[in-house]
């Protein structure tokens, strides 16, 4: 059967071990546990403090998750945290002191177990596409780039799209998609990190692994090539719309000259 690239090419890429560790620099700090109300006093405090709390928890640079739900007994939250590093944990307890929380929550007990935790890279599933969206957003500063993975995830035109994540909270993405070439070819984009993340050797990581998915694949991205030429890009000599000092390729040489079409979704961007 054809594809994208008008050639009877297989795009499906060789098994990726699912959850495969990412060794960071410096790991992440995962706080999970209960807050325990002694009285229906204390639970009412809680209920008017919790709100400000998780707000401006989350607000924070380093915040990665900060989920907090009532239990079935009403005297007790669940709580279930993630923080980039630990310089990002040591701030949020010291926001924390000088907080309405801080001040007033001393006498509902805290049953807490703090841990390291290291991201792993798995295929995305149906159920991390909110939260892929959201990634994105955050990474771009809008929602265009969301946007064009639904387009492209909805026209079926991904090739290969993984995710980073630690404890059920995504990170990272990285996307995969054909394009129309004479060779088989396919797109970089998008690649995102959580702000909190970036800088980290993780986008790396995801882009190793989607480059060691399709190695005999041309792989074609729009970026910076100060950023893609320490992996091996160089600057592509192809017929595009996006053509200039930002197209890059790696892996097997398409003709010089010769027209690449990207996936309709990009038109939109």
């Amino acid at each position: 059967m054809s594809c994208a690239c008008g050639q009877n090419h297989n795009h499906a890429p060789p098994p990726i071990l699912d959850g495969e560790e990412v060794a960071l620099d410096r790991p992440l700090v995962s706080l999970t546990g209960r807050l325990i109300c002694k009285d229906a006093a204390q639970m009412m405090l809680a209920m008017d403090l919790l709100t400000d709390h998780v707000a401006l928890s989350r607000a924070e640079p380093g915040n990665l998750r900060f989920d907090l739900w009532q239990a079935e007994d009403p005297l007790v939250w669940e709580l279930n945290e993630l923080y980039a590093d630990d310089a990002a944990f040591e701030a949020h307890r010291l926001r924390l002191k000088d907080s309405r929380w801080g001040r007033e929550s001393h006498g509902i007990e805290r049953d807490l177990s703090r841990s390291d935790a290291m991201p792993r890279l798995r295929a995305e599933r149906a159920q991390d596409h909110a939260a892929v969206a959201d990634l994105l957003s955050r990474a771009f500063g809008g929602p265009a780039e969301a946007e064009l993975l639904d387009a492209l995830r909805s026209a079926g035109e991904l090739a290969l799209s993984l995710v980073a994540e630690v404890g059920g909270t995504v990170i990272g993405h990285v996307a995969l998609s054909p394009l129309e070439a004479r060779g088989p070819a396919l797109a970089l984009a998008p690649l995102a990190v959580h702000p909190a993340m970036q800088s980290r050797g993780l986008g790396a990581a995801l882009l190793r692994a989607a480059l060691a998915a399709f190695q005999d694949h041309t792989i074609v991205v729009l970026g910076d090539p100060a950023y893609y030429g320490r992996f091996g890009f160089v600057p592509a000599d192809l017929e595009s719309p996006y053509a200039g000092p930002y197209l890059l390729t790696l892996g097997p040489r398409l003709p010089a000259g010769s027209r690449i079409a990207h996936a309709p979704a990009f038109a939109a961007l």
